[in-house]
């Protein structure tokens, strides 16, 4: 299991260059990947370009570039260029938001995830091998059939005409997209005792796609779990540091009817304090919505406590099938505390004894 960063996105003044420290910090310590989120605050783009330029040797992941705000062509030269200019280092992370962003940030509407995902995917890899782009799908017609417009290919080389997809999935149906038709799997509130239902619907969707080997589908395909560390000893200490981060999404994301988060904790075993946080979120209680996350599902889904105890817990994962753990550093953390943190996984990872 390879080590990676999950920085999220910059909100306030030195936090962005704080993220480009922590990415510097996680390439001198050899970390495999280092990630960026987008929202609708900072874009992932422009920060991976940024610390690409500022970086030697760490993979540069988006996780993830919103499918709603670019055309699938858009993306497809935006891979090409930072993948090139990073000597291949990009690896493209793709999602579909949810409801609130996509109808109303980007004027989109969130109709047909599924099949506007596959329609996007395919298009993006068809501009990276620099075929003349001509799509005949439910979500993109390229070119428009009654315009003066006419299939275009790439009018520049990348450095790969492959370039590793990745998709943010949560339900079983998008989970079965991405067995399907991506090379990775960004993974977020991964419980590594839940996970197996999770990861055998890729496994299941692989095979059928004749993907990976017949002995094993999940070969060549990666798992990444965005996972937060947070390195205080007293475990319900370490948990109220991430209560604010997961009433957000258990509460807050998509809507009442469309928040997959929500739906995860329910399948996990959460229903009823699911509901109860999600009823406290929409209806301003912020801070009530927080204190009623159950120790149990942070405990879960994030390694807490002292370094010998995530040391015991970080194996976990692996066992789960777990092939990247991206470790989050955002929500209340310093620069110094991220880069600590970085520091003791690396040596925990390293050590006989895990």
């Amino acid at each position: 299991m390879r080590l990676g960063v999950n920085l999220g996105y910059w909100d306030r003044g030195a936090a962005a260059h704080d993220m480009v420290a922590i990415a510097q910090e996680a390439d001198r310590l050899g970390y495999d990947s280092v990630w960026v989120a987008e929202a609708y605050g900072s874009d992932a783009p422009s920060m991976l370009a940024w610390i690409g330029a500022l970086t030697e040797r760490i993979h540069l992941g988006s996780a993830v570039m919103q499918i709603p705000a670019r055309t699938p062509a858009m993306t497809g030269m935006t891979a090409a260029t930072i993948d090139t200019m990073s000597g291949g280092r990009f690896r493209l992370g793709l999602g579909v938001s949810g409801p609130q962003v996509s109808e109303g940030w980007h004027g989109v509407r969130f109709t047909s995830p599924l099949a506007r995902t596959r329609d996007y995917v395919e298009i993006v890899r068809s501009v990276l091998r620099r075929d003349r782009v001509a799509h005949d799908g439910p979500h993109y017609e390229l070119p428009l059939p009654d315009g003066p417009g006419k299939a275009l290919k790439l009018g520049s080389r990348p450095l790969r005409s492959e370039i590793p997809v990745y998709l943010a999935a949560v339900g079983p149906r998008n989970l079965a997209l991405t067995g399907e038709i991506a090379d990775g799997w960004l993974a977020i509130f991964l419980s590594p005792e839940h996970a197996g239902e999770q990861i055998g619907a890729i496994a299941a969707a692989r095979r059928a796609a004749g993907r990976g080997t017949e002995q094993d589908p999940m070969a060549g395909f990666d798992v990444v779990s965005a996972t937060p560390v947070v390195l205080v000893d007293d475990v319900a200490a370490a948990a109220d540091l991430l209560r604010d981060y997961c009433a957000l999404y258990i509460g807050g994301m998509g809507s009442r009817e469309q928040n997959f988060y929500n739906q995860l904790a329910c399948r996990m075993g959460f229903e009823e304090e699911a509901a109860r946080i999600q009823d406290l979120y929409l209806g301003g209680q912020h801070r009530e919505a927080a204190a009623a996350v159950p120790l149990e599902f942070i405990d879960e889904t994030a390694l807490l406590g002292s370094p010998q105890r995530v040391a015991q817990r970080l194996r976990r994962y692996e066992d789960a099938g777990v092939t990247t753990l991206a470790v989050a550093t955002g929500g209340r953390m310093t620069r110094e505390q991220a880069t600590a943190t970085l520091s003791i996984l690396a040596k925990v990872h390293q050590s006989p004894a895990q």
